[in-house]
């Protein structure tokens, strides 16, 4: 076996969830429930612009908005990682979308900035329950090699849920005006609320997974701790943080700014090109699912692959000589940003098999929490640069290579402690497999 190379395919484990139609219907209504929170967590990188005019705010308190939403997410990551852990998917994921459906009612209605964005910190709060309840439920009903597939299936949903903010938010915004497009779409959080709470199960009859201790903040310290000692969940989260932030700051704020301002395009071709990244993103989604769930050793290639893609394009976008960069390097551009999510989803492909069952929730957290970390800090960086420097694009955007240098000096220094780590733990596997009886 090559160094850093494990066999998803050999992996087999006692106890292995079965997966098939059931485990299909139920992983459905849970994902379902993160395509909403995507809509509502994404909503405001098409009305950027409009909240910039509603609430008379500059560009440093507009990425506040979504700093704030993202500090909330990044903050609550190993709290509903550790909640999940312990009280179960139906349960956090319940919470949750109260949470996030009131944030957007909220935020339909706010009068003022600072109400706006108690909403979207309240929004941010139920969206944090979403996508680590999601992956626990897909380990729980699903067998351990299908694993990356599913998850990436979920980030295509997620981006799905990008898609629709991006098309149909978008033209309800400027169709209906402000209250009645965000009202409105409000709604769709009490109809994945009925599902969830009629049919959703945490886990298939007959794989409950065996009681664990849970003794107070002890038990919370055993979890963090034992997770963050692992250096597949430390690895995980770095390489989350480096591949995921530079499409999210695109579509979550950016993106729409910098294509009208600072390349001269109209709202509609902007919107083209941000649901582009949203197309591409759903497609090489599918394809890296496939090509890590065959060959495990491809995760950090691809990872670091993407990485350097989005680096150059970047590079060549912003020094481009002339005042605006031609048409074919901006699609360029957002097709390779399409990437960025499919890519940080392999953060947990390391994570996941570091950690025992009772632990996933709590290093998902941990992972999820890298990207998120990464996007407030850049939306925040943008925001005061473009205000210190009279809106150049060109400035501010440099925010991008630093935020990855930072996160590939530690993908490169864990890489190989995690490799030997998770063949120590899948030689131990099938030891455990030989021995259990037929």
């Amino acid at each position: 076996m090559r160094s850093g190379s494990v066999s998803s395919r050999s992996v087999s484990l006692p106890g292995d969830p079965p997966g098939g139609r059931r485990a299909v219907a139920v992983w459905a209504i849970g994902v379902s429930v993160y395509f909403v929170a995507v809509i509502f967590r994404t909503s405001l990188g098409v009305a950027g612009l409009d909240a910039a005019d509603r609430f008379h705010v500059n560009a440093s308190a507009l990425s506040t908005f979504s700093i704030l939403q993202l500090l909330v997410y990044a903050g609550m990551q190993i709290p509903v990682g550790l909640l999940v852990d312990r009280l179960g998917t139906k349960k956090v994921l319940t919470i949750g979308v109260v949470l996030f459906t009131a944030g957007q009612l909220g935020f339909a209605f706010s009068p003022s900035y600072g109400t706006a964005l108690a909403s979207r910190a309240l929004l941010g709060c139920g969206d944090a329950m979403t996508f680590i309840s999601v992956l626990r439920l897909g380990t729980r009903w699903f067998p351990a090699r299908r694993s990356p597939l599913v998850a990436q299936l979920a980030g295509l949903v997620g981006m799905a849920g990008n898609l629709v903010s991006t098309l149909v938010l978008a033209r309800l915004l400027h169709g209906v005006g402000w209250t009645t497009a965000f009202g409105g779409s409000a709604v769709a959080g009490v109809i994945v609320l009925v599902p969830l709470l009629l049919f959703l199960k945490d886990h298939p009859e007959g794989y409950e997974p065996e009681p664990f201790p849970h003794r107070g903040s002890a038990y919370v310290r055993r979890q963090i701790v034992a997770s963050w000692k692992e250096p597949g969940t430390r690895l995980g989260m770095w390489v989350h943080f480096t591949t995921q932030f530079p499409a999210m700051v695109f579509l979550l704020l950016w993106g729409l700014p910098f294509l009208v301002q600072a390349q001269g395009l109209s709202r509609a071709t902007a919107g083209e090109l941000l649901t582009l990244v949203v197309l591409s993103n759903m497609l090489i989604g599918l394809v890296y699912g496939q090509i890590i769930a065959r060959h495990h050793a491809a995760r950090l290639p691809l990872a670091l692959g993407t990485v350097g893609a989005t680096a150059a394009v970047w590079a060549a976008t912003l020094a481009y000589p002339a005042a605006h960069a031609p048409m074919w390097l901006l699609v360029v551009l957002c097709t390779v940003l399409g990437a960025c999510g499919p890519a940080s989803m392999i953060g947990f492909d390391f994570a996941r098999p570091a950690n025992p069952p009772e632990r996933q929730g709590t290093a998902s957290g941990i992972t999820n929490m890298g990207g998120f970390v990464a996007s407030m800090t850049t939306l925040l960086a943008i925001g005061v640069l473009l205000d210190a420097t009279g809106d150049d694009y060109t400035v501010a955007f440099c925010a991008v290579f630093v935020l990855q240098a930072v996160g590939l000096s530690q993908i490169l220094r864990l890489r190989k402690r995690a490799a030997r780590r998770e063949r120590e733990r899948l030689v131990a596997s099938r030891v455990e497999t030989v021995h259990v009886p037929a």
